[in-house]
Order: C-alpha cells, then structure tokens, then sequence
C-alpha cells in the first residue's frame, strides 16, 4: 500500500498512468506472481535457517538465470561459466549438507524461492523490450497486495492440520494487528522496494541477464554481518565455505560476460515488432 502511490507517481513521470493498461498485461500479472511465490517460500525459510544460510541459499538465483538464459533468452554461456556454475552448486551441497543429521528441509524452500526468481528474471528480460521498468514494477505490488489478501483469506476459512515444523507454523498461525513499531518498518519496506525494485527491473531490461545477475552477490558480504548484529548469528563453517564457494562462481561468470547470439537479437526484434504491432 506505501509503494503503490510512489510507482504510480513514478509510472505517470515517465509514460502516464495508461502505461498500465497494457496489452502484455497477463504476461505482467504472471511475473508477479511468480515473484510473489519466489518471495513467500523465501520468507518461509526465515523461523528454521540462519539469515546468512537461507539469503546464501537464494544467491543460487544467479547461477540459474545465467544456466537458463541460454536456452531461453539464446545468450550464449562460455564453457567457463558452465565450470563456475557447477562450483556454485557444489557449494550449494555444502551448504545443505544432505544425508546427515544436519539437513533441514527448509533449506530447500530457499533453492524453490531462487528458481521461481530466475524465471521471473528471464521474464523480465523479454518482457523488458516493450515495457518500462517502472510499470513492470506497478503490477508486481498490486500482485503482491490482492494474492497476500487472497492467501490470508484462504488461510482464514480453511480447515488446516496443525503441524511442528516452524516454517508452516509461521505460514498457518493467526494474524495479529501489528503494533505501530511494525507498522513503521513495514512501511520503510514498502518504501525501499518500491525504489530497489524499479532499480534491479531497469538493470535487467538493460542488460543481458547473465551480466546483470552476478551483481547481486554483493548482498552475500552484508548477511553475516546483519544475522550477527540483528540476531547474534554466527555461520558455521558449513555456510562460510559454501557462500564463498558461490560467491566465487558469481564473480567468475561475471568477468566471462556473456556472448550474445543472434538468437537474442532476434528476441530484441520480435519485441519492436510486437510494440509497433
């Protein structure tokens, strides 16, 4: 509700409100959504794994919009990326650690969280041809609004099983009234999405992906050190050496770039024809 006036203002600055009225406006209502889901199993990781993990665990994000976007958007990957996205993964392992007592499910809420993102990512890139920034922003927080209301309205009527895993506690307990404390933070939320949202979209309508999202592993260096300020986290050394594993692949596929084949300028072409059409 805070960010949806500022994007309106913003949508009005830069094409006027109609912009909304899309005719790709199903292919809009579908990337939001999609990132609505990426962003609610993310959040359902948060009562069970440590802030660094879980966040660690979403940077695989990255590595799977550089893998998909050869085969979806035709930029071609270097065999060097390949190497560094298998290392990426391996650290992925790491950090899951499968097969041992260690291993929490919800681990992999994070890993679903990350794929949902990267599809919603090569959304963007295609989307990105026609559509400003700004708008595509608009109708992710309006997506955002009505499913959360539809969701809690589902979760209202319905008849749910108790159960002790922390992560559906969290999703399933009862709704209380927020204090004004957590109205304010809410409320700076609101504030900074609307501006890093429309920011990350623009990057992503400008570039290719592959280019783009290794950036976004600058978030991995200020985790540990929020989880430990906000929340007394310490990482094990698990999660060190797998983020670190991850970080590397990242920075690796962003110094071999990407060669972008006539499959992507023919993507780039069939978007101004379909803008003019």
């Amino acid at each position: 509700m805070i960010a949806l006036p500022i994007l309106a203002g913003i949508v009005q600055a830069e094409t006027g409100l109609r912009a909304i009225l899309s005719p790709r406006a199903g292919w809009l209502t579908l990337r939001a959504f999609t990132l609505f889901l990426s962003y609610t199993t993310y959040y359902l990781a948060f009562p069970v794994l440590p802030l660094a993990e879980a966040v660690a665990l979403f940077f695989t994000a990255p590595l799977l919009i550089t893998m998909l976007a050869g085969p979806f958007l035709g930029e071609r990957i270097s065999w060097h990326a390949w190497l560094a996205i298998t290392v990426g993964f391996v650290g992925v392992i790491i950090m899951l650690r499968p097969g041992t007592a260690l291993f929490e499910p919800a681990g992999m809420l994070s890993l679903l969280s990350a794929l949902l993102y990267a599809a919603a990512v090569l959304m963007t890139r295609r989307l990105g041809i026609a559509e400003k920034a700004s708008v595509m922003t608009f109708y992710s927080v309006w997506v955002y609004l009505v499913s959360a209301i539809g969701l809690a309205l589902l979760l209202k009527i319905t008849v749910v099983p108790t159960t002790s895993h922390p992560s559906l506690s969290f999703l399933l307990r009862a709704w209380s009234m927020p204090g004004g404390h957590d109205f304010m933070l809410m409320a700076l939320c609101g504030l900074i999405a609307a501006i890093a949202m429309t920011l990350l979209t623009n990057a992503y309508r400008a570039a290719p992906a592959n280019v783009v999202a290794p950036f976004e592993y600058t978030g991995l260096l200020w985790l540990p050190l929020w989880g430990f300020v906000f929340f007394a986290e310490v990482p094990v050394w698990t999660t060190a050496l797998g983020a670190f594993l991850i970080v590397i692949s990242g920075i690796t596929v962003l110094r071999q770039g990407s060669t972008v084949t006539s499959s992507e300028s023919k993507v780039e072409a069939d978007g101004k024809s379909e803008k003019a059409a």
